[in-house]
Formats: C-alpha cells, sequence, structure tokens
C-alpha cells in the first residue's frame, strides 16, 4: 500500500496545474475567461471520457491494474510536460490538459480497485487512505506554486517529474488476497448500478459531493483571491489565495484518514452523510463571509476544505461492499465516471455564474450539492453497518 499511495501522490498532483498556474499564465499572455476555463474543465472532460471507456471494456478488472495505473502516469506526466512549451492561451495546451485528463482516469479509479483487494472489514480505512492521497497530491501544484514564484513552468516541471516517479513506484505494489479479475466486461456492472438500491443511493450521495468539489478546488485561489484582495493589495491577495488553497485542499487528506477509521466503527454512509453536513454549513458560512475580514474568509475556506472531501472515500467503499468482487472495479469507474462528467459541467459553468451573481452567490450553490447527497444517502443510515 505505501507504494501505491506515494504514487497516487505523485500522479494526482497533475490534476490542478492549469488552476494554480493561471495568475502566472496570465501575466504572461492574455487569456479570456473561456480560455481559463477550458484549461481546468478538459481535464475533468478528459478523466470522463477515459473512465466511460475504462468501465465499457472493464480495463480495471481484465488486465494487471498496476501496469494500467503505471503506463497512464507516465503518458500523463508527459502531457503535462508539454505545457511548458506551448502558449497557455493556445489549443495545443487544452488538448494537453485534455489527454492528462484521460490518463488520470487510468490512475485514480485503477488505483481504487487494487485498494479495494486488500481488505473487507477495514475497506473504509484503506479507501480513505487512497482519497488522502488524491487529495494531498491534488494540493501539491499550489506548493509548487507558492514555491517557484513568477515563474508557473516551475510547478509543471516538478509536478511532472513526480508523475514519473509515481509511475515507476506503483509497480512495487502487489495485489491483495480479495483482488478479482473478470476476463471479459459484463454489462450487468452498469445495470447494477441502477437496479441495486445500495449501489444507486451510494451514487446518488457521489453525484451530490462531485456538485460542490471539483468547482470549489478548481476556482478557490480566484475566489479567494477575489475576496482577499477587498482587504489586501493584489499581489499578497493572490499569494495568500494560493496558501489558502495548498492547506484547504491538504489538510483535507488528514480528514479522510479519520473519515476512514470512523467509518469501520460507525458505518460508511453515516460518516459521509456527517461530512457532508458539516460541507454544507461550512460552504454557506464561507460564502456568507465573502469580501469581509480576509482572516475569518480564509479560516472558512480551511474548514470548508476539511469537510470537502472525507466523505468521498466512502461512496467508494459503499460501492465495493455490495457489488460482486468481479465487477467491483467496473462499478467504481463507472461511478466516477458519472461524477467527473457533473464536474465538467459545474467547473466550466462557475466562473460564468460568478460573473453573473458574484462569487458569494455562486459559493453557495456550491453548497447545495451536500444537502441534495444528503438526502439520495438517507435511506442507508441504518443500514450502512450491514454494508461493512
Amino acid at each position: 500500500m505505501t507504494f501505491l499511495v506515494l504514487a497516487q501522490v505523485a500522479a494526482l498532483s497533475l490534476w490542478f496545474v492549469s488552476s494554480a498556474t493561471l495568475p502566472g499564465m496570465m501575466a504572461e499572455v492574455a487569456m479570456s475567461p473561456g480560455q481559463q476555463a477550458a484549461l481546468s474543465s478538459a481535464v475533468q472532460l478528459g478523466f470522463v471520457l477515459g473512465a466511460f471507456v475504462s468501465a465499457f471494456l472493464g480495463v480495471a478488472d481484465r488486465f494487471d491494474p498496476r501496469r494500467v495505473l503505471a503506463l497512464c502516469a507516465c503518458i500523463a506526466a508527459a502531457a503535462n510536460l508539454g505545457l511548458a512549451f506551448v502558449s497557455p492561451a493556445s489549443a495545443v495546451a487544452v488538448l494537453l490538459r485534455l489527454i492528462t485528463g484521460i490518463m488520470l482516469a487510468g490512475v485514480y479509479p485503477v488505483g481504487m480497485k487494487i485498494t479495494a483487494g486488500w481488505g473487507l472489514k477495514d475497506r473504509g480505512l484503506l479507501v480513505a487512505i487512497l482519497v488522502g492521497a488524491l487529495t494531498f497530491g491534488s494540493s501539491l501544484p499550489h506548493l509548487a506554486t507558492l514555491m517557484g514564484g513568477a515563474d508557473w513552468r516551475v510547478a509543471v516541471y516538478s509536478t511532472s517529474i513526480a508523475a514519473f516517479i509515481g509511475g515507476a513506484f506503483v509497480l512495487g505494489t502487489g495485489l491483495g488476497p480479495h483482488h478479482a479479475r473478470s476476463p471479459a466486461f459484463s454489462a450487468r456492472s452498469i445495470t447494477l448500478a441502477w437496479t441495486d438500491k445500495r449501489i444507486r443511493r451510494a451514487y446518488g450521495g457521489y453525484l451530490g459531493h462531485m456538485w460542490e468539489l471539483y468547482a470549489m478546488w478548481a476556482w478557490l485561489p480566484v475566489a479567494a483571491a477575489a475576496s482577499f484582495a477587498v482587504s489586501l493589495d493584489v499581489q499578497a491577495a493572490n499569494r495568500l489565495a494560493s496558501l489558502t488553497a495548498f492547506l484547504s485542499i491538504a489538510l483535507g487528506a488528514v480528514a479522510c484518514v479519520w473519515a476512514g477509521r470512523s467509518a469501520d466503527r460507525i458505518g460508511k454512509a453515516n460518516v459521509a452523510m456527517i461530512a457532508m453536513a458539516g460541507s454544507f454549513v461550512a460552504g454557506l458560512a464561507t460564502a456568507a463571509s465573502f469580501g469581509g475580514p480576509w482572516w475569518l474568509t480564509f479560516a472558512l475556506f480551511i474548514v470548508w476544505g476539511i469537510t470537502i472531501i472525507p466523505d468521498s472515500a466512502q461512496f467508494s467503499a459503499l460501492v465495493a461492499d455490495a457489488a460482486p468482487p468481479q465487477l467491483a472495479g467496473s462499478l467504481m469507474t463507472f461511478q466516477t465516471a458519472l461524477g467527473f462528467l457533473l464536474t465538467f459541467a459545474t467547473v466550466q459553468l462557475t466562473p460564468v455564474l460568478a460573473e453573473d451573481v458574484g462569487w458569494q452567490m455562486t459559493l453557495a450553490v456550491m453548497a447545495a450539492g451536500p444537502a441534495l447527497g444528503i438526502i439520495a444517502m438517507w435511506p442507508l443510515r441504518e443500514r450502512s453497518g450491514a454494508m461493512q
């Protein structure tokens, strides 16, 4: 598991490179709002395409998942590295981000498949650790941007190198005693997502969770900078926004581990709903503080970041628990694909909505997602113990 966690942290540092480096890119070349959004949403769209293809072909079930993950991590790293050599405003840059997203579909869901094979009773904790790795890895571009100063390419170089190394690390990972492979894809793995009530409700909770998660993560630096700029100069506001993004996302990784430990004791569905309730309240509070004292908005963004992610692992673990072992990989990949299809829309539309109604109202709209997720998950609250 150690090598797998390191590989996930390294490879998934590629995800928010464009979001973290956007201020530096814009200082170098003029970019329209549409071009800015395209760099982030292209990763989401690519991930959706890759995840759907992987789900329908049963890639995570039919092939050695370690080799799939290693290959995809290296190709994603190469595509990310290409950003340093093209104009950020070009169509090629968007294409490179699209390729990165497609390849990351062979990293995160496949890592989930490997993790699910290592435990049954403690599966909630194991999957939570992997989601924590994804979360911490997602925060690293913001740290690299802070350390790299004015040159945004430093973050591109460092995350690309990390992902190449991560691809090598995963080859040292073993497959657990509960790992199952199927020789061919079965359409039952998709129909089961609707016919099995437990899986369908877990999917519903996941979609509510994804409504806010990636829109918040992708646009946090921009929204935070806009709020901080009310009381700070632009340069200070931008640097504080990068720090806010790093801490908000990175500290969420710690919360994932706590949630995983709790889930195996009190139930995965219960922990997911507790986290969503916290995220809903934190999101509304952050929206209410927008443009106010910078220290208050800073603190609330941190709280929101801590509460927004711990539920993520539980949706995957609930699906893995309810699914036949030989179909778990395809079901988790399909779940992820649906979630990221939703995030493509939310990431793309967030700046449009912010321009129309302002960031305060936009942040409040994000917070509606976990409320809907709780409604979808509510019937599972008394049955979660039986699903462990």
